[in-house]
């Protein structure tokens, strides 16, 4: 029994410490003084008036086929063995892989003009998350950081900011930003939120525990007034308010009822699209959940069904379920990836690296629903109408939330930054 209680002490306090480190960033990022605001070139944008609270960040890793998926180009060589199939708004088709989605098209804006000038998986989706170019001196933020920067926390007792999925440094992370700007991280959606219970334990003793804590600490803390050293204790006691919290039953899929689990699919994309909805619904600003498997350099038309009926079907399930429940209008759901992939097959079968023409989708928090926006030529190989570079995707995304877009912060070094760089908003968007 003995040490039983002392590993139960020791995955508690591994909780507590983890949590200050991923999600309050403590030692994953150095504590940064906190960053300046100023006002940069005014872009004339009218105000959001009704912008969303919530951001679902779908993020397909490895290059989604825009030709497979939200841009068929059916009769041309290029497009394989895909085939198109209507939607349920007249005149635009998707892949065939996407039934579900074809059901739902009255609800997406989709964006068939992405145009990207990063090819490799690390420069792409880092510039998708920030609108920057990577640079070895300097992290930027992601939006989920940026949205909490200007809007901060909806529920005090939460994570402002999570990421699901096996490989958060995909994120965009909290940048240059204070620590506590940091997504906490959740490699299995199915788990729930690991060491956070009081196993073998009272409430008494661990109040006690943790009083004794705070009294050996008290004098290193009255000795040095540091920044760093509040900011730890801060988050130490963020984290302690999370474990203590009845929100933790947001991060319990078995609160779902099992049609629920079983409508959105039982893998780790699907349940991470669940607890997505089940986070927002007790007021994370953001939630970013990714889905990898998309480099498909060999055997795309093997490999790319099975990926698209997960998508599709996960997907499908959150649209629905946050339409129900009254909370599409104030979640902007992001479905986006790094590139797209070569139009032209390859002599193995599959599609290489493509940065110059792919796709994403946006739906919820005041998008227009039912909208195709820009078009690639016949081979989709090229955008031939309104082309959208990452800056302006994000930038898109950001007015919807509400976002100053140009505000600029500064970063330790005091360098100017705004939340989508240079870029400008697609308002032809918005309802």
């Amino acid at each position: 029994m003995k040490s039983t209680l002392h590993a139960d002490e020791f995955t508690r306090r591994r909780f507590i410490e983890s949590t200050a480190k991923t999600f309050l960033g403590v030692g994953a990022l150095g504590l940064t003084s906190r960053a300046g605001a100023a006002l940069g070139p005014n872009l004339g944008l009218p105000d959001r008036v009704g912008a969303a609270k919530h951001l679902i960040y779908l993020y397909m890793g490895g290059g989604m086929t825009h030709m497979d998926t939200f841009d068929p180009k059916p009769g041309h060589e290029n497009q394989g063995p895909t085939k198109a199939i209507a939607t349920n708004v007249d005149g635009t088709q998707i892949s065939e892989y996407l039934p579900g989605l074809a059901k739902q098209a009255d609800k997406l804006a989709i964006l068939r003009s992405m145009t990207s000038t990063a090819g490799a998986h690390s420069q792409g989706n880092y510039l998708m998350h920030t609108s920057y170019e990577q640079r070895a001196t300097i992290r930027h933020p992601g939006l989920g950081a940026w949205l909490l920067k200007y809007k901060g926390r909806l529920n005090p007792n939460l994570p402002g900011s999570i990421f699901v999925g096996g490989d958060s440094r995909i994120n965009g992370g909290g940048g240059f930003f204070e620590p506590q700007y940091e997504p906490l991280a959740i490699n299995d959606p199915r788990a729930g939120l690991r060491n956070s219970a009081r196993r073998g334990m009272n409430e008494e003793t661990f109040t006690h525990r943790l009083d004794l804590a705070r009294e050996f600490d008290s004098e290193f803390n009255d000795r040095y007034q540091l920044k760093k050293v509040r900011a730890y204790s801060q988050m130490y006691d963020d984290a302690v308010r999370i474990m203590t919290s009845r929100d933790l039953e947001a991060f319990d899929l078995k609160k779902e009822d099992e049609a629920t689990r079983q409508a959105y699919g039982e893998d780790s994309f699907g349940q991470g699209c669940l607890l997505a909805r089940r986070l927002i619904e007790h007021d994370v600003r953001a939630v970013e959940v990714s889905f990898g498997g998309w480099d498909m350099h060999t055997n795309v038309f093997v490999s790319a069904p099975d990926r698209c009926a997960i998508l599709d079907q996960a997907v499908s399930a959150l649209l629905t379920d946050l339409e129900r429940r009254g909370k599409l209008q104030d979640t902007m759901v992001v479905l986006t990836t790094e590139f797209g992939r070569t139009p032209r097959i390859n002599q193995n079968d599959g599609r290489d690296h493509y940065p110059k023409a792919f796709s994403s989708v946006i739906a919820g928090g005041g998008i227009k629903g039912g909208v195709v926006w820009g078009k690639t030529d016949a081979g989709a190989e090229n955008v031939e109408e309104n082309p959208v570079g990452i800056p302006d995707f994000n930038a898109t995304i950001a007015y919807g939330l509400g976002m100053p877009l140009d505000q600029v912060l500064y970063s330790p070094s005091k360098r100017p930054f705004t939340v989508a760089h240079k870029g400008r908003p697609l308002l032809e968007l918005f309802a």
